[in-house]
Formats: structure tokens, C-alpha cells, sequence
């Protein structure tokens, strides 16, 4: 067998060409891991900020580096102490780091959970990362009142689009901001006021806002603070620096997901039933891995961009 396999890394910062596919080593599943045979990995806006070195205070990297964040694959061997998954268990979660891209990846067991049957690998690959964490920003700065005023930017995106409707299921009143090619998609998901940001200016709509979900950043975050009430707050995923751009009297928290595979497996369940709705825009093969990446940081996309391996 093979001790080497295919990944896609970066050896330094930089533009489109930065990320390449390369031989590296195979890893071992050491204690407390499993080595996942990965079958399809999402592709996520974090990958070209990484890549571009936007994100390297904040996520420091010892290049080169292997890139993606959460992977859908099946157990191909169990490290010494690992005890909840057997090989040939097909499985999925976020890595926690980096790392992804690769057709083997060593990760804690921890972090992954049992794909449901009713998912494939490239279903179940657009789900661990965007799922989680817009379940977790949504509820950061406190619980989810019914009739709360919520604004969502990008709402059409991995994030966005579980994040309207998990505030949906709470009973809020959503906002949300999306490319005119995304209308139809984020009333699809039940947003009660879109709004085309490409045509129309956000802080002339939203009004009184409890709380903004910021998936964006940039002039963004910065028009947004005047929508907000006296006690609203904006959480961030996209500006690490909120807290110095949050205005004297307002409230900036800045978010990081963590791994919890016991909510992963709650919403991947709810996908699989159908009772949440994963929006897959775009598979791509392995080969294609770096030039999606390029892609989602230029064009404004509804849904998600999925890695299958196989093709």
C-alpha cells in the first residue's frame, strides 16, 4: 500500500495559484483518533482567507499546509484509545483545524458522528462546518426570543441559509441580505424581508434589529451598527476585528465555531429527514479543488460548494 497521498496545500500566502494539489505523507490515526478515508470534503469561504493569509493572526499556520476544514468519508483504521467507531463506519464532522483536503486524515473522534443513511458523502460533507456554527452564532449573544428582529447577511450561503432557518424555527422575524440571483432561493427558506443588496441599500429597510448575523465583514459590519436597537447586538464570523471596530456603546462579539458532534448529528438527522434544507450548489472533483476555492471568494454563491473525491 501506497504511503502517500493526494492533498491540496499551500507553501506560502498568496492569490489563486497559492493552493496545489501534491503528494504528501499518510498519516496514522494516533490516540484518541480514527483515520478517515475521505470520500468528499466541503469547500468553505475560510479556505481562501487562509490561503490569502487575511486570517493569519487569527489562525496561525505552519507552511506549507494542507487546507479544508470538515470532511464525509469512512473509517479506514482506529488509533490506540479510540473506542466509538469501528472500521468501515461511514462518518462526518469538522476537523477542528485544518487539513481536510486529503484522501486520508487522521482526526479525533470526537469530532465526528455516524452519517445518517438517508445522506451521501458529498451531502453530508456540505454539513458539518456551516451547520454547526449557524446554529452556534445564531444563539452566541443569548437564546432566540420569539418575535426577536434578526438580520442575516448572506443569507444565501452555507451559513446563511441554515442560519434563517434555524431563527425561522424560533419564531423570530428574519432579515436577510442576498444577491439578486438569490431572491426566490432565501424566500424559499422562509425569510420574511429580503433584501437585494445589489439593488437596494440595507440600512433604508432593516430597522430596530436585535440581532445581526454578520457572514460578510468588510463596509458591511461597518453600515450595520444603525440598524441596530439600543441593546442589539452584531456577531461576527467574517471581521476578527469587531471588537475594535465596534462603536462606543454598542455590542460586537466575535465568533468562532467549535466542534460538538452531538448537535452535528441532531442536524444532520433533520437533513436527512428533511426537515432542514442543505442547499448543494456545486460538486467539484479533487483536481478542481483550488480553482473552486478561487471561485467562492469572487462570485456570490446560494448554497454550497462540495469536494467529491471520487471524480
Amino acid at each position: 500500500m501506497s504511503t502517500e497521498q493526494r492533498a491540496v496545500l499551500i507553501r506560502a500566502y498568496g492569490g489563486a495559484n497559492a493552493a496545489e494539489v501534491a503528494d504528501i505523507a499518510k498519516p496514522e490515526a494516533g490516540p484518541g483518533q480514527v483515520l478517515v478515508r475521505v470520500r468528499a470534503a466541503g469547500v468553505n469561504g475560510i479556505d481562501w482567507k487562509v490561503r490569502e493569509g487575511n486570517v493569519r493572526d487569527a489562525f496561525p499556520l505552519q507552511l506549507p499546509a494542507v487546507l479544508g476544514i470538515e470532511l464525509a468519508g469512512v473509517v479506514e483504521a482506529v488509533g490506540p484509545s479510540a473506542a466509538h467507531f469501528q472500521v468501515g463506519d461511514r462518518v462526518m464532522g469538522p476537523l477542528g483545524k485544518l487539513g481536510a483536503y486529503a484522501d486520508f486524515v487522521a482526526v479525533n473522534e470526537a469530532n465526528l458522528t455516524l452519517t445518517p443513511e438517508g445522506l451521501d458523502d458529498v451531502q453530508a460533507a456540505a454539513i458539518p462546518v456551516a451547520a454547526v456554527a449557524a446554529w452556534q452564532s445564531l444563539h452566541h449573544a443569548g437564546p432566540i426570543r420569539p418575535g426577536q428582529r434578526i438580520l442575516i447577511h448572506g443569507a444565501a450561503g452555507g451559513l446563511g441559509g441554515y442560519a434563517v432557518q434555524y431563527a425561522k424555527q424560533a419564531g423570530a422575524e428574519v432579515f436577510a441580505t442576498v444577491a439578486t440571483a438569490h431572491v426566490n432561493y432565501a424566500l424559499s427558506l422562509g425569510v420574511d424581508h429580503v433584501i437585494d443588496y445589489q439593488t437596494e441599500r440595507f440600512e433604508s429597510i432593516a430597522r430596530d434589529i436585535d440581532l445581526v448575523l454578520d457572514y460578510v465583514g468588510g463596509e458591511v459590519l461597518d453600515r450595520s451598527w444603525q440598524v441596530l436597537t439600543k441593546t442589539g447586538v452584531i456577531v461576527s464570523t467574517s471581521s476578527p476585528e469587531i471588537l475594535a471596530r465596534t462603536p462606543a456603546g454598542r455590542r460586537g462579539l466575535w465568533f468562532t465555531n467549535k466542534p460538538d458532534a452531538a448537535l452535528l448529528a441532531t442536524l444532520a438527522a433533520d437533513i436527512a429527514t428533511g426537515t432542514l434544507k442543505s442547499n448543494v450548489s456545486e460538486v467539484v472533483g479533487f483536481e478542481d479543488i483550488p480553482a473552486a476555492i478561487e471561485r467562492n471568494r469572487i462570485h456570490s454563491r446560494g448554497g454550497k460548494f462540495v469536494a467529491d473525491f471520487s471524480r
